[in-house]
């Protein structure tokens, strides 16, 4: 027995669409064009109205804020949706959370799951737990995938190779280098900052004194400012840490 209904097919069917990063988006188009391709996966099994949702390309499934997982939440809720179409349970959700409250709603209302395996219906108790599992290796492979990702960072710290970031007094040479920041500015001002805490031999003292005499320091620019650093005037201890 087939496990779409009439019930289904009354209401839509909504294409789930996600990538989990800015590059993913840059480089990886065939997976985008693979989900893309489940709106006529959807209207072969039967669906004429089919709603797609890409809200969250670009965004994580391990449980940062997806406005388009909400929105299909709420669509399902509303009994508005009768399946819901993903490449695979990742792109659903990377999180057990996410995925078994996706699973329940589904269940409650009466909306049917379709990956590229098959259907699932998540009020069959075989359908539902194969769907648990699904979920559980999803997310015990993201598990895997940070602690990898983790290791490599701490390898990579070990050997003195790690290079998150570049402070404002200094520049980043090639992929491992870092030197001071070749602008004569910049460089009187990291002089000062040591020379002082050396006199005062205090952290805290020396931005007090730079703030009272009106001096500047390079602040590592952010979005919105100019490239390279900015000179601020009230200075604070975090920002005098170049």
């Amino acid at each position: 027995m087939s496990k779409i209904t009439t019930e289904h097919l009354a209401r839509g069917a909504y294409v789930y669409i996600r990538q989990s990063t800015a590059d993913q988006l840059t480089h990886s188009h065939e997976s985008r064009r693979r989900q893309y391709g489940l709106v006529d996966r959807a209207r072969q099994l039967g669906w004429t109205t089919v709603e797609v949702i890409d809200d969250d390309l670009g965004r994580s499934g391990g449980g940062i804020a997806r406005p388009g997982f909400g929105r299909l939440l709420a669509a399902i809720c509303e009994t508005r949706v009768g399946a819901v179409l993903a490449i695979e349970v990742s792109r659903l959700a990377r999180n057990g959370r996410d995925w078994h409250t996706l699973i329940e709603f589904c269940g409650l209302v009466g909306t049917i799951i379709v990956d590229e395996d098959g259907i699932y219906d998540p009020r069959r108790p075989n359908d539902r737990l194969l769907l648990g599992m699904k979920g559980t290796m999803s997310e015990l492979e993201l598990s895997l995938f940070r602690q990898r990702s983790q290791q490599a960072l701490k390898q990579k710290a070990r050997r003195g190779a790690l290079v998150l970031g570049v402070a404002a007094g200094y520049i980043k040479v090639g992929r491992d280098r870092i030197e001071k920041n070749p602008d004569q500015r910049v460089r009187n001002a990291l002089q000062l900052v040591f020379a002082k805490f050396a006199e005062f031999q205090s952290a805290r003292q020396v931005p007090i004194w730079l703030r009272d005499e009106g001096i500047e320091l390079p602040v590592k620019s952010r979005a919105g400012e100019a490239r390279g650093v900015v000179w601020r005037c009230r200075p604070t201890i975090s920002c005098t840490t170049f």
